[in-house]
């Protein structure tokens, strides 16, 4: 995929946005989180509001692509994006009745696909994430002065939030999902197996601010402590590692904690090994074409 202009751009990372919220709702089984088998902690919510809610975003991220496509990181763009996104996050609570489904991934997708159009298709994934994270170092100066329950967890806590991850080039996703997605392909894990595990990698070592905020911080350490005794024993496609796997999600369950901040990371680290893959073999083609 080489893009020639940014409508042509934003079409085809929107495409791509979408697809990763749905491929994420979609995995199963996850642990407190909405799947096909139930509704995790999410009492509110669907599988089928997920994906209905990732849909309507597309026009969202297509239109942070177009405004992002071949700039640089500046102010400007920062308020540009972050006014588009606070449209999406109106769209979003339109189609779910004001239920709150896809906030935290508008955020984080929201500025990985401004920086991948900002960017030459087949560009490295950490060096979308440290452009991302340029363009979030950036102020917003006209966001609305009300706390969400984010910037209450990370007060509270002393956790970095979405916020800090993001600022930080999205170290969470390229240091520690990516690396787990592709480690577990290497090892011919299957697809779905490997995506859990890139999931419960997110789990052991992310300060989640959602687990935070709905079971406090003996939730987050339990989830964390449960998720690493699963990667310690090769993941879920051991047997083990299935059995832990239940036990995180009945605990979850039982504190009605969610690791949506975990589920968002996914998704992002999603989008970008996609992104990477596909581009990057187009642009092989075309080279040996022209050879």
């Amino acid at each position: 995929m080489i893009w020639n202009d940014a409508i042509q751009c934003s079409h085809y990372l929107s495409q791509l946005a979408v697809a990763a919220l749905i491929e994420e709702a979609e995995l199963t089984p996850k642990p407190g989180l909405v799947d096909q088998q139930n509704s995790g902690a999410h009492t509110d919510l669907t599988l089928e509001m997920m994906i209905r809610s990732a849909q309507a975003l597309q026009t969202t991220f297509a239109n942070i692509a177009y405004i992002a496509f071949q700039r640089e990181p500046s102010q400007q763009l920062r308020e540009e994006i972050a006014k588009i996104g606070r449209c999406g996050e109106k769209v979003m609570f339109e189609t779910t009745g004001g239920i709150n489904t896809h906030k935290g991934a508008i955020w984080a997708l929201g500025l990985l696909v401004a920086s991948a159009a900002m960017h030459k298709p087949g560009t490295p994934s950490k060096e979308i994430a440290s452009t991302a994270g340029r363009i979030a170092s950036y102020p917003d100066r006209y966001a609305p002065q009300q706390m969400s329950n984010g910037l209450k967890v990370q007060q509270r806590y002393g956790v970095p939030g979405a916020r800090g991850e993001a600022q930080h080039g999205f170290p969470h996703v390229i240091h520690i999902a990516l690396p787990t997605l592709h480690k577990a392909r290497q090892n011919n894990i299957p697809e779905t197996l490997a995506r859990i595990d890139a999931l419960i990698s997110l789990i052991a070592y992310l300060d989640d601010t959602c687990i935070l905020h709905r079971g406090g911080m003996e939730a987050l350490i339990t989830a964390k402590k449960l998720a690493k005794a699963i990667i310690s024993v090769g993941g879920v496609s051991t047997s083990e590692g299935w059995n832990g796997l239940l036990q995180l999600d009945q605990e979850l369950l039982t504190r009605n904690a969610s690791p949506g901040g975990s589920a968002d990371l996914l998704a992002a680290a999603l989008f970008l090994d996609r992104l990477y893959q596909e581009t990057a073999n187009q642009s092989n083609k075309c080279v040996t074409m022209t050879m």
